[in-house]
């Protein structure tokens, strides 16, 4: 274990080749919805082990670390070579979220029994579950609520991208007014909601995209505007398989409502462009997706691991992919996923002030190495 330090200090160019083989893609390029991107430098993923071959929404996807395992294999096999991320051009005018983040989370499914407070929305209260027996819920809440306090570096990692630039750019300039924002201490987490309709035990990309469309007008959402730096993380309940995590190799992924290329299809919202993830229960695929993977006793390090992947993707890549990602469609958190702790660009624990919790580090253009 060892706390986040400076992004400048935290590894140094020469630990490129401690990590070049985990660094290696998981994100797809996507072509939906009234794209104004250009294809440009994004790729199809050609890695068979990777849980996006043949499943192009699922951008972003954290590989299972037996699957990652794999995927290394393979790309050291194919002399695969990381790079750096470049700007896709946005899609529908967004790339990245540039203004002050907003995470809903929305848990989805009867399965996580009674809410304690009834009717609790994360913000003025935390809000539990009976059903959710390993504490996963509590764990995201205060995870979010911490952000951007403890002046953390960790979150600086991101703020180097921006839109704005040229389709194939791979630095921002400081003059560029479109960076993505550090996070405001304690108000990233901007609502909870418990829908408790039942959810399809296999539900498909289409159900997950319907069902932030649905959290947006709950949260009262209703314009292009108030969804433009907002993203729902759509949290199945235990024992559920949301596009079949369970038996495909990932542990997560987000995407974007109107990508064409969902399982099910593209989702139609009045309320502009909405961007969501699928957050299967993390605790019920145990070491598999991070339990332990920090700390000894970390048995919701993988829950902070993963989540956090994809919410420094989603404010880096909103709409995928037109913001960044690398010449095989690699988002920031793909090319650090699963590094041990302890070595150059490995998953730590965050100290924030609601909390420790496990992330991994992200890819940092500025440097060419995973930071943060």
């Amino acid at each position: 274990m060892r706390p986040s330090t400076s992004v400048r200090r935290w590894v140094t160019r020469g630990s490129v080749a401690a990590f070049a083989s985990v660094g290696l893609a998981v994100g797809v390029m996507a072509g939906a919805g009234s794209a104004q991107a250009s294809a440009g430098h994004h790729s199809a993923v050609v890695n068979p082990y990777s849980p996006a071959y043949h499943h192009s929404y699922r951008h972003g996807a954290v590989p299972t670390i037996a699957q990652q395992g794999k995927m290394n294999a393979w790309s050291a096999a194919h002399h695969s070579k990381a790079s750096l991320l470049a700007f896709g051009g946005g899609i529908d005018g967004i790339g990245v979220t540039d203004g002050t983040e907003k995470v809903y989370l929305v848990f989805y499914s009867g399965k996580w029994g009674t809410e304690t407070p009834s009717g609790c929305n994360g913000l003025t209260s935390t809000c539990t579950f009976s059903g959710d027996a390993k504490g996963m819920a509590p764990r995201l809440q205060e995870f979010f609520k911490g952000l951007g306090t403890n002046s953390e570096a960790w979150s600086t990692v991101m703020t180097q991208y921006c839109q704005g630039v040229s389709v194939g750019a791979t630095s921002c300039p400081s003059t560029n007014t479109q960076h993505v924002a550090y996070p405001t201490g304690g108000a990233t987490l901007a609502g909870v909601w418990y829908d408790s309709r039942k959810e399809p035990f296999t539900a498909s990309g289409h159900n997950l995209g319907v069902q932030a469309v649905s959290a947006a007008a709950h949260f009262g959402n209703t314009t292009a505007a108030s969804n433009r730096d907002a993203q729902y993380v759509i949290v199945s309940g235990t024992g559920k398989n949301p596009d079949g995590w369970l038996t495909n190799g990932f542990c997560a992924w987000h995407d974007y409502n109107g990508d064409t290329t969902l399982s099910g299809g593209a989702v139609t919202s009045p309320y502009g462009d909405i961007s969501f993830t699928n957050l299967p229960y993390i605790p019920d695929a145990g070491s598999s997706c991070g339990q332990n993977f920090v700390n000894s006793n970390g048995p919701l390090d993988g829950v902070t691991i993963v989540e956090g992947h994809e919410y420094a993707e989603t404010i880096t890549d909103q709409n995928p992919a037109g913001g960044w990602t690398d010449s095989s469609g690699a988002e920031n958190g793909d090319k650090c996923a699963w590094i041990t702790p302890g070595t150059p660009g490995g998953s730590h624990d965050l100290t924030l002030s609601t909390g420790s919790f496990a992330v991994q580090t992200t890819w940092s253009n500025n440097g060419s190495h995973c930071a943060g």
